[in-house]
């Protein structure tokens, strides 16, 4: 049986539930951790939505979007975001996203949370994963390139120029 929580050294990602409400919209609320996501900044409604949507994809997948926190053993367990995978209405497939709190950055904690959830949900099965950035979202394509994915598209969407990322599981067992 795989175990829902990921551990990275200093972290554990959890799936996200109804008890991260707050967290999340906190989160998703705010301009400078949330306004280079696709779809931008949420209202409250909107965020409580993603989460009834986020909880129930978890309860027919298995596998989702996870709440992102310090390791308690290492002195706090501080909200620091989001990360996961959901299925892209577009039909691209199955795509990684990922936000931090702005004061979270900048120390590797997506990159490492990221490269967590890359890695399981290639583990599970899902053998390729894509996910999508604005171009001059340079952070973002840093931690993209960071944990081996690749530029396959590049596309317009709402008058910004989008990169698409892949990472492909060639390794079938």
């Amino acid at each position: 049986m795989i175990s829902s929580e990921l551990y990275t050294p200093r972290l554990i990602l959890s799936p996200v539930g109804w008890q991260d409400l707050e967290d999340v919209v906190s989160l998703k609320t705010d301009s400078q951790a949330f306004g280079h996501m696709l779809g931008g900044v949420r209202t409250r409604l909107k965020a409580e939505i993603e989460m009834a949507e986020d909880t129930t994809y978890w309860g027919c997948h298995r596998i989702g979007m996870y709440v992102v926190r310090e390791n308690a053993q290492l002195g706090c367990s501080r909200f620091l975001g989001i990360t996961g995978i959901h299925h892209r209405q577009d039909g691209r497939g199955y795509a990684l996203r990922f936000s931090l709190w702005p004061w979270a950055q900048g120390k590797g904690y997506a990159r490492e949370a990221a490269y967590a959830v890359l890695i399981e949900a290639h583990l599970r099965g899902h053998d390729r994963i894509v996910a999508i950035a604005k171009e001059d979202n340079i952070p973002s394509r840093r931690v993209l390139g960071g944990i081996g994915m690749v530029i396959e598209e590049v596309f317009m969407r709402h008058g910004n120029k989008m990169l698409m990322y892949i990472s492909k599981n060639d390794n079938k067992n």
